[in-house]
């Protein structure tokens, strides 16, 4: 499909056409009711510290699933971790955009191929209205294509697709590259398109306003008769989370507050298939020196390798899920989309 295509079909479709009924988990072949969760590790090859964190939040604790940051400089280390233990779901991060002040990285295309997505300093922009501004879907589909094939090389099959920052939700053009690539590829993106009760409470706060969601309701029908899974909701706002203490809090401070909030959001999850995103990284003194949000990401580690967590999922009945079942799960039902 040509650039905004996907926007066309989703226009043409009747708004809201059996989603009250039925949630994505009910198409997938769970139960009505049933609440199914995939807890989702951000930031997997940004550091020697977020591979520590990822496979200690995964092999020692609650969350069960992670996406790589392909252009990042420590990917060779976590996909020998990968080589060590297959059963990793394991997607691709997609990044187009390069944060930190002091750390930084570059497209895999290099700037010669990829201009746009490239900043003074040779690195990617720092943020996602530079890419908006700077940059092209032509040059997007490009690196974003070039990511999977890397990971492809390092003998990763993608569970999934996700999005670094978000870039690739920025402008209809972006969304439909993201959308595109996964089917081309029958790679599952990751595309809240169900009742998104927590990602709409996250719009309202923010002051966002909601239409994109109508729109995601639409186009999630498209994903589904393209050959992949729709979630239900994405909790998404863990990365914001503060104890009463403020950013000085101790570790213990951070920890005890991110297993009450995890805890909270697991009790409050509606039916379907969520996703709850968070950022584990075990912090050594050089993280500092990377990011200082080093705090709220050790907090993401401790609190999934702390058995409260596990103990709410047993308690609430929560069914866990990976990318790596959603897509078998959709492979088996077929082009009966409906």
């Amino acid at each position: 499909m040509h650039a905004r295509s996907l926007f066309v079909v989703a226009a043409l479709a009747l708004p809201g056409v059996g989603f009250a009924q039925q949630t994505w988990a009910e198409k997938l072949g769970w139960d009505k009711g049933d609440r199914v969760v995939i807890l989702h590790v951000d930031d997997a090859g940004m550091s020697h510290d977020s591979n520590a964190g990822t496979l200690r939040s995964m092999q020692q604790g609650s969350a069960n699933s992670t996406s790589v940051m392909m252009p990042c400089p420590w990917v060779p280390e976590w996909m020998a971790s990968v080589e060590d233990d297959p059963s990793l779901d394991v997607g691709v991060h997609l990044t187009l955009t390069s944060e930190f002040k002091n750390y930084c990285w570059g497209p895999l295309l290099g700037k010669d191929a990829v201009p746009g997505l490239v900043d003074g300093r040779g690195c990617m922009w720092r943020s996602v209205a530079e890419v908006v501004t700077n940059s092209n879907p032509t040059e997007v589909e490009a690196e974003v294509r070039a990511q999977v094939r890397k990971a492809r090389e390092f003998g990763l099959e993608p569970t999934h697709l996700d999005s670094h920052m978000g870039t690739l939700f920025a402008t209809p053009e972006f969304l439909d590259v993201y959308l595109r690539v996964g089917m081309d590829e029958q790679i599952p993106v990751m595309f809240p398109g169900g009742h998104n009760t927590y990602l709409r409470k996250q719009y309202e706060a923010d002051g966002t306003p909601t239409d994109a969601l109508e729109l995601a309701v639409q186009l999630a029908q498209t994903v589904w008769d393209g050959g992949l899974p729709v979630l239900d909701d994405l909790h998404n706002t863990s990365y914001g989370w503060k104890p009463a203490a403020g950013e000085d809090a101790s570790r213990e401070e951070w920890h005890e507050m991110k297993v009450e909030r995890y805890t909270e959001a697991l009790r409050g999850l509606e039916p379907g298939v969520t996703m709850v995103i968070m950022h584990s990284t075990d912090v050594s003194p050089n993280f500092e020196y990377v990011s200082g949000s080093g705090p709220t990401r050790q907090g993401d580690t401790d609190a999934m390798a702390d058995p409260r967590i596990a103990q709410v999922i047993e308690e609430e009945g929560i069914l866990l899920t990976t990318w790596r079942e959603l897509m078998a799960r959709r492979r088996a039902i077929g082009s009966l989309s409906r």
